[in-house]
């Protein structure tokens, strides 16, 4: 998938660690940081990724020496610094800056400027595009050594710089202290400023007015304080000249009581000033973090009278459609080949719109009344010229099929989805327990995708032929990575199979195999998988898909192990699939990755061989999608490499052994062992017009094409699916959610029977699936089920008198 294609998928730049061993301990591993880093451009870190540092490696302790070498010299008179220059800087100059402990010190050009600290390849880059940049605000200074010196935020960011000098180190330190002084003044006065940006102007207009009055008030108490403390004074001079006068006792008593009540008047009315004073400076200092608060409880009120008003017309909406959904007659195929869509007329021609920005309320894409008419014509889907229905093309497909496979499928309708409607209270929960309506789906089953790891059978027919055991390997793991080639497009996902469905693959006559898969279990979702070859192997499994949905990406773990046996030799293997990655659930283009790491084992022999599959990152170098791998013996001997891509090829190279160094055998190098190159496997292309259908492959074109003669429980006979496949998206909702509720009803008999059956202590047998039996496994020891035979000989004699009702 092409890179512009990966749109939302670059978050910040990776904080890689360097994995040391012994040595000096390096400096910490810069994390994401403003602007690009040394990475290179777009990189979105501070600073380059750390490479891990070999054992023993020595990292720049004090004194700061890279493993790669010495840091280079500094540049003739000095690191270059300056005062304030033509830019309004504050300093700018060469610095030596740690990236990484291959490259150790590079010189780069810094600025210090308005308390931030930033740093450029070089002095002309200045221009437009800057590497990093560091808060001094919240950095702290750290002093190494005579020349070195560390910034850091607190882990976020750190730079380990070095000067050409301790005078220039100096420098640098007392100008960074001095703009860290100031940045911090300035943070100060504008926390106390406080953010008035999402007040609105009514709004401060009528607190600044509140403050005046408030404070005209406070002066006017001051004033008051001012007149009844000189009045006070001059009442207690005169009281005290009324004590110096000769007058009877009992005067003098009460001249000296009333001035006992001047003094304590004068004093409550001081603290009454000050405590209107205090309340002033209090109302000043967070009346702008009030009037947010008071904003945010109103944005939040109109948000929920929002959310309920949405909530109530989707709810009149819901009750609407599932009274036209009961009534929902069933529709002849004479009745498909209507007028033009009626939603289609009024939004216009939904394939000129863009996907990934139309968004609808979920219930639409539920259900839809009768009258929007699910039932398009072929020419309405597809764009193609034919105006025969979908019916009729299902039909005149059916007598195709007769003669040939099928080589298209109706062309998937243009419906609008909206998946984050549905899955945003799913979050964490597995994907296999969310109801989900057939529009996320693909026309296949979760047993027909599991079949399609067969595609690149041949794969397998060339290895048994194989005589070498490690060149076999090769194969092996070529038709392993062959099974992940169809995922690269295909962002829908599969039907959940019912419990005992099941899906053969006859291809006998063809290419010499058959398959049979059969759901064994329900919760967990299991599948167990048997296929048979008259060119001389067998292969097997039991997968258990468990699945996170994270938000931003669904994870998809595959659990089980697969086996291949070759009957010629008897050399068995073993190996699990890999982690699946869904991309850009909320918003962007849906894609998928595989990574991971598989390990195939020859039970027999003891070779083994181990596969990576490189996780996508944007800032690699490497090729999208790779997969590398070793083919060794027994004692841990590489005989052969493998290197390609999942979605697209994979080669293999013989490594022979030369005279290394000291006298010892040494790895081929990769330029000689051109010549030993072989072309595994490469994927054959997609039918034309895959991406109306699907993105299916030739096999998977076929795979849900009616044939006679099938178990009652095969997936083509499964209703949801065939009238999705039809396009009659609305009535494989309606069926789907049938099928759904009796294999409920199902459960909870089978739930209560075992209820009963442990009260009256009668045994009871819990559910058994009918073509594979439950035991361990002879290689692996795991539980498992295995085919235990009668599929065939059963479709021979057309007896199915065992398969349960399902459907």
């Amino acid at each position: 998938m092409a890179a512009t294609e990966l749109r939302g998928v670059v978050g910040p730049g990776p904080a890689a660690i360097a994995a040391l061993g012994g040595g000096g301990a390096g400096p910490p591993v810069v994390g994401a940081g403003g602007g690009r880093g040394d990475a290179g451009p777009g990189s979105g870190a501070a600073s380059g990724t750390v490479a891990a540092a070999a054992t023993g490696g020595p990292g720049p302790g004090a004194g700061g020496v890279a493993a790669a070498g010495p840091a280079p010299a500094p540049p003739t008179g000095g690191s270059g610094g300056s005062g304030a220059g033509g830019s309004g800087s504050a300093r700018e100059g060469w610095l030596f800056k740690w990236t990484n402990y291959i490259k150790g010190y590079q010189r780069r050009w810094f600025v210090l400027s308005n308390g931030l600290l930033s740093y450029y390849r070089s002095k002309a880059e200045m221009r437009h595009t800057c590497r990093g940049t560091i808060n001094l605000a919240t950095a702290n200074i750290t002093v190494e050594d005579s020349c070195n010196f560390i910034i850091s935020n607190g882990g976020a960011q750190t730079y380990h710089l070095k000067a050409s000098s301790e005078v220039e180190r100096q420098r640098w330190v007392t100008a960074l202290e001095l703009a860290k002084a100031k940045a911090v003044k300035m943070l100060a006065e504008s926390d106390e400023s406080g953010d008035e940006e999402s007040v609105s102007q009514t709004d401060k207009t009528e607190l600044q007015n509140t403050l005046r009055t408030l404070s005209s008030k406070v002066e006017d108490l001051s004033t008051c304080n001012d007149l009844i403390a000189k009045h006070g004074t001059a009442l207690q001079r005169s009281l005290s000249e009324l004590e110096s006068l000769k007058l009877p006792a009992e005067s003098n008593e009460k001249i000296k009581q009333v001035n006992e009540r001047a003094t304590l008047f004068r004093i409550t009315s001081n603290a009454m000033i000050n405590a209107c004073r205090d309340f002033l400076m209090l109302a000043q200092t967070h009346s702008k973090k009030w009037q947010k608060s008071l904003q945010y409880e109103r944005d939040q009120r109109i948000r929920l009278e929002e959310t309920l008003e949405q909530l109530a017309k989707q709810h009149n909406h819901l009750e609407r459609a599932f009274r036209g959904a009961t009534v929902l007659p069933a529709n002849t195929p004479g009745s498909v080949g209507s007028g033009k869509d009626q939603c289609c007329s009024g939004k216009g021609d939904m394939s000129d719109e863009d996907d990934e920005n139309e968004f609808f309320d979920a219930p639409e894409i539920i259900t839809m009344p009768e009258n929007l008419g699910h039932k398009r014509t072929g020419s309405n889907i597809s764009g193609a010229s034919s105006d025969m229905s979908l019916d009729e093309q299902y039909k005149h497909q059916l007598e195709e099929t007769k003669k040939e496979k099928r080589t298209r499928i109706p062309y998937k309708p243009n419906y609008s989805l909206n998946l984050w409607s549905i899955m945003k209270n799913c979050i964490g929960k597995e994907l296999s327990k969310i109801p989900m309506p057939v529009n996320f789906n693909e026309p296949l089953s979760m047993l027909q995708r599991l079949t399609e790891d067969l595609e690149y059978h041949e794969l397998l027919d060339r290895a048994a032929k194989c005589e070498n055991s490690l060149e076999q390997l090769c194969y092996v793991a070529a038709f392993t990575v062959s099974s992940y080639s169809t995922t690269v497009f295909r962002t829908s996902k599969p039907f959940n199979p019912l419990l005992g469905e099941t899906f053969e693959l006859d291809r006998l006559e063809e290419n010499g195999y058959r398959s049979l898969c059969e759901q064994v279990s329900h919760h967990p979702p299991a599948a167990a998988h048997h296929a048979e070859s008259k060119n001389g192997w067998t292969l097997r499994q039991e997968i258990k898909i468990t699945s996170k949905f994270r938000g931003k990406y669904l994870s998809i773990m595959p659990l089980g192990t697969i086996h291949c046996i070759f009957h010629a030799t008897g050399h068995h293997y073993t190996w699990k699939k890999v982690t699946t990655t869904v991309h850009n659930i909320i918003v962007g283009k849906l894609w998928i990755d595989q990574s991971g790491e598989i390990d195939i084992v020859n039970h027999k022999t003891g070779d083994k061989c181990n596969l990576k599959f490189v996780p996508y990152s944007y800032f690699s170098r490497d090729i999208a999608r790779k997969v590398t791998g070793e083919v060794t013996d027994p004692s841990g001997k590489v005989h052969f490499t493998l290197l390609g891509t999942w979605d697209e090829k994979m080669e293999c190279f013989k490594v022979q052994p030369v005279i290394g160094e000291n006298g010892g055998d040494a790895r081929q190098r990769g330029h000689e062992a051109e010549e030993s190159r072989v072309m595994l496997w490469k994927r054959n292309p997609l039918p034309k017009n895959a991406e109306n259908m699907y993105y299916f492959s030739e096999l998977a074109l076929t795979l849900n094409a009616w044939e006679s003669g099938t178990a009652p429980t095969d997936s083509r006979l499964r209703p949801d699916q065939r009238l999705m496949e039809n396009g009659r998206w609305d009535e494989a909702n309606a069926e789907k959610q049938r099928l759904e509720e009796k294999q409920r009803l199902s459960r909870k008999k089978r739930e209560a029977e075992a209820m009963k059956a442990t009260e009256d202590g009668t045994p009871y047998d819990p559910y058994k699936a009918l073509w594979f039996e439950r035991k361990k496994d002879p290689v692996t020891k795991e539980l498992t089920h295995i085919y235990r035979g009668e599929y065939w000989d059963c479709k021979e004699k057309q007896d199915w008198s065992s398969c349960p009702d399902i459907f």
